[in-house]
Formats: structure tokens, sequence, C-alpha cells
């Protein structure tokens, strides 16, 4: 086991922190009115008593670039995860299916899934989890029948109530990023090299944003909007809803 040096952390973060801007603006200048319509409930807008283009246009943005950025915020945190395991514990990426981390420590194999907080999966994807870690298991110990392996499901934010969940471990916020660096304060040491340049790449992503909300709310009045504004109700519904939908 290896002392974590920061900066190497630092220098990690301020390399690579603009990935996760690009990948966010990316998927801005990627996504169609159409696909997102397709994907939301129409009786929802209805219900809210959403009366304009870029109110339902503003609700659909917010929702899907809330969820996206979580997405690829946490896969960018996995990687930050194993740099650091990496430095410390000499781990690797695992090409194992639905492992993401392993590494050595005590003559105990951990393999690790990594999720972004501990709320971030309904009970069938907490069973393809235990499914894989035992797959992985089975794989790990082809090679080596005595080898001693523990599961461990990381999480990169939040708190759990407990920590044993029988066949494998759940570790959250400060308890997980212990785990694989062995400091105790890692997890607020990270906060400040996470906003390198975050003023200037936002900026970007505004304007990105922007563009889209106009074209988006444009495309949605001159498709579902009658001549004098109102939104049309019943052709939305039937875009989304209908047996044969239209493009």
């Amino acid at each position: 086991m290896a002392k974590l040096k920061l900066r190497d952390v630092t220098n990690y973060v301020e390399n690579n922190i603009g990935d996760f801007h690009q990948r966010r603006i990316a998927s801005l200048n990627e996504l169609k009115l159409n696909k997102v319509l397709k994907s939301k409930n129409p009786y929802l807008f209805k219900a809210k008593y959403l009366l304009e283009a870029n109110d339902i246009v503003e609700s659909l943005a917010s929702a899907f670039v809330s969820s996206n950025e979580e997405t690829i915020f946490g896969n960018w945190l996995e990687g930050l995860a194993i740099f650091i395991n990496q430095k410390v514990f000499g781990g690797w990426k695992s090409g194992i299916p639905g492992i993401d981390l392993e590494f050595d420590d005590r003559g105990i194999r951990f393999i690790v899934t990594i999720k972004s907080g501990p709320k971030w999966g309904n009970s069938g994807a907490i069973a393809k989890m235990k499914s894989d870690f035992l797959s992985a298991k089975k794989t790990l110990r082809t090679s080596n029948s005595k080898l001693r392996i523990d599961a461990v499901n990381g999480c990169c934010y939040g708190r759990c109530e407990k920590y044993d969940m029988g066949d494998y471990c759940k570790y959250c916020g400060q308890r997980f990023w212990t785990f694989i660096s062995g400091e105790e304060t890692l997890y607020t040491d990270i906060i400040e090299p996470l906003g390198h340049s975050a003023k200037e790449r936002n900026q970007e992503f505004v304007e990105s944003y922007a563009k889209m909300k106009n074209k988006f709310v444009l495309e949605f009045s001159q498709s579902f909007c009658f001549d004098d504004g109102a939104i049309d109700w019943e052709k939305l519904v039937q875009f989304n809803s209908g047996r044969q939908s239209f493009r």
C-alpha cells in the first residue's frame, strides 16, 4: 500500500475533467425533440397546466439534463476512483462483466462495482449485481481455488444505514473513498480540484443549452401548436402514445 499524493489526484482531475464537460455538451447537440417527447408523459404536462411550448420544452430539457449528467459524471467518477486505487493499492480496471475495479489488500481480492449514489437501482438491478459478483468469484477461483474474494458495491456519495449486505458490502461516501484510498479525508479533498475551470466550461454548456431549447421550442410550435399558438394536445398525445405514432 502506497501513500496517496493529493497532487496526483489534482493533476488527474485537471487533465480529465474536460472530458465530462465535453460529453455533457455533446449529449445536448445529439438530442432530438421527437425522441425525448416519446419518452415522457404527455398527460403530466396537461395536468401541470403547461400552456406554453417553452414550459414543456423546459420541463423536457431539465429532466433530461439532470438524468444524463448524473450518468456521465458517475462514469467519470468511476475513472477517478480507479486511478486513485491504482496509485495506492495497484488496482486495475476489471475485465470481468459487471465488475469495475479489482485490487488486492491484506490477502483479499476485492471486486468492486461503482455507482454514483446509494439509491442507484431497483430490486432487479440489485439482483443482477449479486449475480455478477457470484459469476466473478467463480471466474477468479478457476485459476486459484483458495483465493479469498470480497465483493463491494461502492457509491461515490451519500450514506447507507448498514454496510454488511450479506453477499457483499456496501460502502457510500466517505467510507467508499477511504476504502479505495486509505485516506479518511479524501471525500472532501477532491471537492476543490473538481471545480477546475468550471465557470469557463459551464458557460459553453449554458450557451449550448440555450440553443437547444430555442430550437426545440421552434420545432414544438411548428409540430404541436395550432395557428393561434395554443397547444394541440390531441396531436401531442397521438404522437406519444398512438398505436402507429407518426414521425
